[in-house]
């Protein structure tokens, strides 16, 4: 299979390691493409988004792991959320993620049902989403993350229960913030199974990954 990781981070926000280093170990684990997405705001978003697109242009053309700049829109009121998510998009960001209601941390109430009404693709550790919601994310096509991150994992049964009934599209990614966050094959395969998806449905999540690297490397910048 191939190993697809669309929600990490580095240095610019939180994480332990410059675009570079995680990209290269990610390459060392098996990975084909991974997305940096750090954490932004209306404070940030322009330097993350040129920073993000500087890095992965210049990573691509050295290297065989497909880089995806992306961000994460995190703990951002839900009124703002469409509003960034656009300027994103016009900063030529191809990966737009939204930090949704995790049960490990106190996000506002309301940021999935915005997150799925904006211009996302991946709406990552949703914590214990609704039927409505899931039912609007195989809509609008938006991505349901299963996550292999401590504290926003513990809800993944959940939201692999409900994306599956409502027909949305599921994606395993780490979450990572350090090296020894990202997944092999048999981690991958672990987290799949814990979140209670039989084996088909688990290759189903990972040809949604391929599919969506495939998307996004292919759409025009700004798009």
């Amino acid at each position: 299979m191939k190993l697809i990781d669309l929600h990490t981070h580095t240095l610019l926000t939180d994480g332990e390691l410059i675009p570079a280093e995680l990209v290269s170990r990610a390459h060392a684990r098996g990975y084909t493409a991974i997305g940096l997405a750090d954490h932004v705001d209306a404070s940030n978003i322009e330097w993350i988004a040129q920073a993000m697109l500087r890095a992965a242009e210049a990573l691509n053309r050295h290297q065989t792991v497909t880089v995806i700049p992306g961000v994460e829109l995190t703990h951002v009121p839900p009124g703002q959320i469409a509003e960034l998510a656009q300027r994103a998009r016009d900063l030529g960001i191809p990966l737009v993620c939204v930090h949704g209601e995790t049960t490990a941390e106190p996000v506002p109430s309301g940021t999935n049902r915005a997150s799925l009404e904006a211009t996302i693709d991946i709406l990552v550790h949703p914590g214990l989403i609704t039927e409505t919601d899931a039912q609007r994310a195989a809509e609008r096509g938006i991505h349901l993350e299963l996550s292999a991150r401590q504290g926003h994992c513990i809800t993944n049964g959940h939201v692999a229960r409900l994306a599956l009934a409502a027909g949305a599209k599921l994606v395993i990614n780490t979450d990572a913030h350090a090296p020894g966050d990202l997944l092999t094959e048999a981690t991958w395969h672990a987290v799949a199974r814990g979140a209670g998806l039989t084996e088909a449905q688990a290759q189903q999540a990972a040809a949604n990954s391929a599919a969506l690297v495939e998307k996004l490397t292919a759409q025009p910048s700004g798009s």
